[in-house]
């Protein structure tokens, strides 16, 4: 019975030795990286580059050796010292093809000797970390993770080592143009970060920045888990989430507004509502457990690029002329966001794993979107602000047709003074890209601060908005002007004009047929004058060209004809003539000599301080209180 067990035993080892192939390293030049071993990659282990099952052991003649029992018949192989980076290659320093082992052609197929003539010339980037934050466990240890090894963040090929001179080490083979890498302490919650600890953007190091062996020196100086307590950015962050709050207000106190423009308002409220969205979600995605979460996050603040400027310019037009475009029209103004959903969405249907990856690469298409979305954006934004401009000025030219006082707009003309400051960084941003591109300049931070200032200053609308909602609560109360309109100018007609004063007989005027049409306005223009001296109308605030020519029972296309014809000027500066002059005839009355000039300002019919002085500058060529010094010096 021995002797059969005997006989078994032999035949199991003869059939395991049989099976079995050892791979010698006979000859090798020194290794990339002497404290890494060598590994196997071969077809059979999905060529992966540092397999602990395949990794060659040393025997007692110092020879590399490997044992695999049970191989295939046929394979394909390469010896690498941990990473595709390290590979062996010629004498020298080039690529090599794959070996081959084939047991039927192998004079002894158990046995396979190998000569590695030299390794695949790559660069060598040495890293050397010179100075860790305080606030580092004493016994983390630290990696590289990057592109150069698919931003695994604990990869312990790519730890670094402690040396007697206090700094961190470790050694990148490659052969990439650039590297783009950062520090962790082993996973992606403890990447290094700025001294805040708000995210850092990819270090970089390109090829024509050294030939050959490259030292690198770095210091890190915080942890995206280990932040300060208290710093700007965090400041900057509590900047935005009370501008988004304070949208989310604003939605709720706006129509609450008794007698407000509803139609205007409710564009409002939806332009309001859009931007603290925007602002919030551009917070949130700022912070890594977040974006790690919800990656695509990133992306939906973008599409304010696109959609505000629509959104802000149809509440202007609701808001000053009570305009509704066609629908038809209307959809025009949101062609561009709706392209922008198009070229988006193959990057919302990625895996959050795969847009992350993207995005730690800076992916050429993905850069290339943002970039052309941005630039193209700027176009937009910049045709938009000029469109708000054309539309405000032809608004008070327009208002000042039409009506005898001036409408509080100004916090439009705030928030499009800050509209023109975010304009301003955006066109700086892409300036610093372009010297950036042109002389080889590292302008990524430059970059991110300006986003980042951008954001701020547009949130700051809200802040305005807010500020006048409170304080001059009747901004929100403008009423649309309903008789003219951007889009549709009434035409002045030529007609017969009948004029009746409220204080006399009707009077008809018709110009005779051998009387010219000058001397037919000329006696409107007398008319009409007399009129505003015996009724003092002018003294009412509200006075508009509607209701004047309903007191004088005139056309109010004859009556805009007269004042722009006879007297070359418009309702507004009509008007304002006679307030200047009564305010001059009462200032030199006694009677009012304990009044403030600006009380008998608004006696006369002015609504404001500001009206009132450009108003009286422009058509005396003095200010009020030069004109009442002057007028105290001739009376001594």
């Amino acid at each position: 019975m021995l002797k059969y067990i005997h006989a078994f035993l032999l035949l199991l080892v003869t059939y395991c030795c049989a099976a079995q192939v050892r791979i010698t390293i006979v000859n090798t030049v020194p290794m990339p990286v002497p404290n890494k071993p060598l590994f196997l990659a071969t077809d059979f282990n999905g060529w992966s580059p540092n397999d602990p099952n395949y990794a060659f052991k040393l025997d007692a003649s110092g020879h590399y050796y490997l044992d695999i029992p049970h191989p295939p018949e046929r394979f394909e192989y390469k010896v690498t010292n941990g990473n595709w980076a390290l590979a062996e290659g010629d004498d020298i320093g080039g690529n090599i093809p794959n070996r081959v082992y084939n047991a039927a052609t192998f004079a002894d197929p158990h046995n396979i000797q190998v000569n590695i003539a030299g390794w695949e010339n790559k660069l060598i980037y040495t890293f050397i970390v010179r100075s860790i934050p305080k606030s580092t466990p004493h016994d983390a240890a630290l990696y590289i993770t990057g592109n150069f090894n698919d931003w695994e963040p604990g990869n312990p090929l790519y730890k670094l080592q402690h040396h007697e001179d206090g700094t961190w080490r470790v050694s990148i083979f490659t052969s990439l143009n650039a590297i783009k890498y950062k520090f962790t302490r082993g996973n992606w919650e403890s990447v290094e970060g700025r001294s805040s600890g708000k995210a850092l953007p990819n270090r970089e190091v390109k090829h024509n920045e050294g030939k050959g062996a490259t030292n690198i020196e770095v210091n890190i100086d915080g942890w995206e888990d280990l932040a300060a307590t208290f710093n700007f950015y965090s400041l900057y962050d509590l900047l935005l989430l009370l501008s988004a709050f304070q949208g989310l207000l604003l939605i709720i106190a706006i129509p609450t507004i008794q007698d407000y423009n509803r139609a205007g308002n409710r564009w409002l409220v939806i332009t309001i509502a859009f931007v603290s969205c925007m602002i919030f979600l551009r917070v949130i995605g700022s912070y890594r457990p977040a974006a790690e979460a919800f990656t695509k996050i990133l992306l939906i603040p973008d599409f304010a690029i696109f959609l505000y400027a629509p959104l802000f310019y149809i509440y202007l037009q609701k808001l000053l002329f009570n305009h509704t475009p066609r629908n038809k029209r209307q959809v025009y103004h949101f062609i561009p966001s709706i392209l922008q959903v198009a070229v988006y969405l193959p990057f919302f249907l990625l895996s959050d794993r795969a847009l992350q990856l993207d995005m730690m690469n800076q992916d050429p298409l993905l850069m290339g979107v943002f970039l052309g979305s941005g630039l193209l954006g700027l176009a937009w934004n910049i045709y938009y602000w000029f469109l708000f401009r054309a539309t405000l000025r032809f608004y008070k030219a327009q208002f000042m047709t039409n009506f005898s006082y001036e409408q509080n707009l100004n916090y439009l003309n705030t928030v499009h003074v800050i509209q023109a400051v975010c304009l301003g960084m955006w066109l700086f941003m892409f300036i610093a890209l372009g010297a950036g591109y042109m002389f080889n300049l590292h302008v990524w931070l430059v970059v991110e601060r300006s986003v980042d200032m951008i954001w701020l200053v547009f949130s700051t609308i809200t802040y305005f908005v807010g500020y006048y909602a409170i304080h001059q609560p009747e901004i929100f109360k403008v009423s649309p002007q309903k008789n003219f309109s951007m889009f549709d100018p009434a035409p002045l007609e030529k007609e017969v004009v009948e004029l009746k004063i409220e204080t006399e007989e009707p009077i008809t005027l018709v110009a005779p047929a051998g009387e010219s049409e000058n001397e037919s306005i000329q006696q409107l223009m007398e008319a009409v004058e007399g009129f505003m001296h015996k009724s003092k109308l002018f003294t009412n605030p509200r006075l508009s060209l509607n209701e004047l020519a309903q007191k004088i029972q005139m056309p109010v296309h004859t009556l805009s004809k007269v004042l722009n014809d006879g007297f070359g000027k418009n309702f507004f500066d009509f008007v304002n003539g006679f307030r200047v002059e009564e305010f001059k005839k009462r200032v030199d009355n006694p009677r009012f000599k304990n009044h403030t000039l600006l009380s008998i300002a608004y006696d006369v019919g002015f609504n404001s301080k500001t009206a009132f002085n450009r108003s009286f500058k422009k058509i005396t060529g003095q200010t009020p209180r030069e004109y009442y010094s002057e007028t105290m010096m001739k009376e001594e």
